[in-house]
């Protein structure tokens, strides 16, 4: 499923909960104008524009602090040792990571890395001494690439355009490789977040940027027409709204909320225990009463750990599940009439919320 697809569907649940006219007028502002973007200080300068980004990334409280963000993104991600990605809260590092003006530059709000990426690798393979000389037929070539392939949106539609495929693999200067349409399909569906993939695994280090270009396997049908920093942060304001408007309703539906947010990095109970929200869910899921949180800590993850698997939590499934079951608690102990629950309804998809389990599981499965 694409981002759009995506915020297309909170979009709708976000018309059910309430009033969003200013919602939609600020990402329409936002998606029409990001990609005019050419520097940190044109960023920065377009206050509209900044303060949606930084919603998307919960930051929103730090919006006043220009000079401070001015470092964070003009430092960027590449050096280790950069300003970002020495501070405890990682959301700054994330956020320079999609506004990432250090490697971009200009292209940093319109870069797509299967389009403009293998665009720019072609172009280099014809640029010697810093003077390009493009033959009449690869411009013609690189005219219907930059024309054609927005159009692809699966691996299957890339490997049936020999046209396409045969640029692509130039670009990335593995054409003279033996490929076979199986051995393409195999790279191209590995993808990359793997180590032990294919194309990680090739002796050519080329063939790992082919597939991290192409990676159907993360951005699906919006491959070669994804840019992160306008449709990563809709997505990112998009769930920013709606857990602040599902808050307004009822407590537990931002509880639920936050968890399935936090939830695919959670990596311990002891990461739990230390936010006090999360801790909340746990103890209301498990039936735990709230004198449970003044315990021995050790002995609060141990009786954790009976009752269920951390790695639960990287599973979409498990997770749903995990979530219906602290609706129906949270339900119970607050009161809550199951003829008309928010908490339980979040999950079960029923109409007198709106906010369905398919919109849920969606927001779950978005890229950070």
């Amino acid at each position: 499923m694409s981002y759009r697809l995506i915020a297309r569907d909170i979009d709708k649940s976000l018309d059910r909960v309430g009033n969003q006219a200013a919602v939609k007028r600020e990402t329409a502002y936002f998606e029409a104008n990001i990609g005019k973007v050419t520097s940190v200080e044109e960023f920065l300068d377009n206050t509209r524009l900044f303060n949606y980004a930084m919603k998307a990334f919960g930051l929103s409280e730090m919006a006043y602090a220009k000079g401070f963000m001015k470092k964070v993104l003009k430092e960027g991600v590449t050096d280790p040792e950069s300003f970002a990605n020495k501070l405890t809260d990682k959301r700054y590092a994330e956020f320079a990571k999609v506004f990432d003006f250090t490697a971009r530059g200009a292209q940093t709000t319109t870069y797509n890395a299967a389009r403009v990426g293998t665009m720019n690798s072609y172009i280099a393979r014809a640029t010697v001494n810093g003077v390009l000389e493009l033959s009449e037929a690869a411009k013609a070539e690189n005219a219907y690439f930059s024309e054609n392939i927005v159009k692809i949106e699966s691996i299957d539609d890339l490997l049936d355009n020999p046209r396409l495929l045969d640029y692509a693999l130039r670009a990335y200067r593995i054409e003279d490789l033996e490929w076979t349409r199986a051995d393409l399909m195999k790279v191209l569906e590995g993808g990359v977040s793997d180590p032990e993939s294919p194309a990680n695994k090739h002796e050519n280090e080329n063939v790992a940027k082919f597939a991290a270009a192409f990676d159907f396997v993360t951005l699906g049908e919006k491959t070669t027409t994804h840019v992160a920093p306008r449709d990563v942060t809709v997505a990112g304001y998009m769930r920013q709204t709606l857990e602040e408007n599902a808050g307004v309703e009822n407590e537990g539906v931002r509880l639920a909320l936050y968890f399935q947010r936090k939830a695919p990095d959670i990596t311990s109970f002891y990461q739990i225990l230390g936010d006090p929200a999360l801790a909340q869910v746990m103890r209301t899921a498990l039936g735990f009463p709230e004198s449970f949180a003044q315990a021995d800590i050790d002995r609060q993850v141990a009786a954790m750990e009976k009752r269920l698997d951390i790695e639960d939590f990287t599973d979409p499934k498990k997770l749903e599940k995990f979530l219906s079951r602290f609706s129906a608690m949270w339900d119970v102990t607050n009161n809550t009439a199951v003829t008309s629950s928010p908490a339980l309804t979040l999950l079960s998809g029923a109409v007198s919320y709106g906010i369905s389990s398919d919109t849920l599981m969606a927001i779950a499965t978005l890229k950070k």
